[in-house]
């Protein structure tokens, strides 16, 4: 690991724990050049799904367009940072349980949502409102009643 401070390639470990649940190793280093000290994070690179697209378009999943979408959903919420990156990797780790090589936007929007639901309510609908597109003021409101009353009775049918 080079030294982020002066480019030198000689580091030690000084301390290793496991962070967010056991899916990173967060290691303290220490340059033996200049003797700054420094934080990496090691995660093991697994192979995420790439995403078909409303239009029929694929990409690559990208973490930080998901994590992009979080940070907006949650903005001026009180959610920390680490709850966000928790959501990401839920997020992460449901595409990968899925076990299929490609998912839809749909399927990934829809995981993104029950994350939120947990998470933050505001942040829910916000995000609920953008990816299905309501147009008007009673669509907040139906999505907010199921919200209220998760059994399902008496709030209005879901939009497809």
């Amino acid at each position: 690991m080079h030294c982020p401070f002066c480019s030198a390639e000689d580091t030690k470990v000084i301390d290793s724990r496991l962070v967010t649940g056991g899916d990173q190793v967060r290691r303290r280093r220490e340059c033996l050049t200049c003797g700054d000290r420094f934080t990496t994070f090691e995660v093991a690179e697994l192979v995420m799904p790439r995403i078909i697209k409303r239009d029929g378009s694929r990409e690559p999943f990208n973490e930080d367009k998901l994590r992009a979408g979080l940070q907006r959903a949650l903005e001026k919420r009180p959610v920390s940072v680490e709850a966000i990156e928790a959501a990401v990797n839920q997020v992460k780790h449901g595409l990968r349980t899925q076990g299929d090589r490609e998912v839809s936007a749909r399927l990934l929007g829809e995981q993104v949502m029950e994350v939120l639901r947990g998470l933050d309510a505001v942040a829910y609908v916000r995000f609920a409102s953008v990816y299905r597109d309501f147009q008007d003021v009673s669509e907040f409101q139906d999505e907010i009643a199921r919200l209220s009353n998760p059994s399902g009775t008496d709030a209005p049918a879901e939009r497809g």
